[in-house]
């Protein structure tokens, strides 16, 4: 969308008012089938997340309750993003609009996957010669499928971020996201973990236990990142918490 011709339906309103979201809808001109494609964007990194499709009252319900609804083709009814899977996504703003006025763009704070495969975002492949395949950085980050194929040894993550955050560092592939930290500084990296440690406060006091967990997981990796762009250890930073232990 960038650079592209387009506008908002009063991007400057907070989601959550009831101002007028019946009105809004005649603004938009949607499909035969009275569905208008939404695509979600996450407010912190820029990423496309997903693509669904919406009808009057699920563009409504998200204006009114600030959470991303939309209607389901398969199943023919509405559906909540994040009912069953706990991965809600709450909505900054009013959406974007294209120039047509016939395909939205939500702004998100994703609380967990875009992906039912617990992929951050549902574009997670790219396209080989022989079909879709994973990209560099797709790894799964939440979710019954992910949890089933992660490696029980929690012990080992630490150390295997640091691995991988260093490769990110070394190789920078395009569209890694570590590579794009890389490339934009420490002054980038530090604006990132002061974000970051907002939305842990910010989760912290909502009582939001899902987001909390995501937040923090969120703060450590751009803190991983940080200690590897200034060449502070992990085992330096176990060291000093284990002197104050004595």
């Amino acid at each position: 969308m960038k650079g592209e011709d387009r506008r908002t339906v009063d991007e400057a309103e907070p989601a959550g008012d009831q101002a007028g979201p019946t009105e809004l809808w005649t603004h938009l001109r949607p499909g035969s089938d009275g569905l208008i494609p939404a695509i979600v964007r996450d407010r912190r990194t820029g990423d496309v997340l997903m693509l669904g499709y919406q009808d009057r009252e699920a563009f409504q319900r998200t204006l009114a309750g600030g959470d991303l609804w939309f209607y389901s083709r398969s199943r023919q009814t509405l559906w909540h993003k994040g009912e069953t899977s706990g991965s809600f996504m709450r909505v900054v703003g009013r959406p974007l609009v294209d120039c047509d006025a016939d395909t939205l763009l939500w702004v998100v704070d994703p609380a967990g996957p875009a992906c039912h495969t617990g992929h951050r975002s549902c574009f997670y492949r790219e396209m080989g010669e022989e079909g879709p395949v994973d990209a560099v950085d797709a790894k799964p980050t939440a979710g019954p499928e992910a949890q089933s194929t992660a490696s029980t040894d929690l012990s080992a993550v630490p150390a295997r971020l640091a691995t991988i955050i260093a490769e990110r560092r070394a190789t920078a592939p395009e569209g890694s996201y570590t590579a794009k930290l890389f490339a934009a500084g420490l002054d980038k990296m530090l604006k990132k973990v002061g974000e970051e440690a907002t939305e842990v406060v910010l989760a912290a006091k909502n009582n939001d236990r899902p987001n909390l967990i995501w937040e923090l997981a969120d703060l450590y990796y751009h803190v991983a990142v940080v200690m590897e762009q200034v060449g502070v250890t992990r085992d330096e930073v176990l060291g000093e918490l284990g002197r104050r232990f004595r």
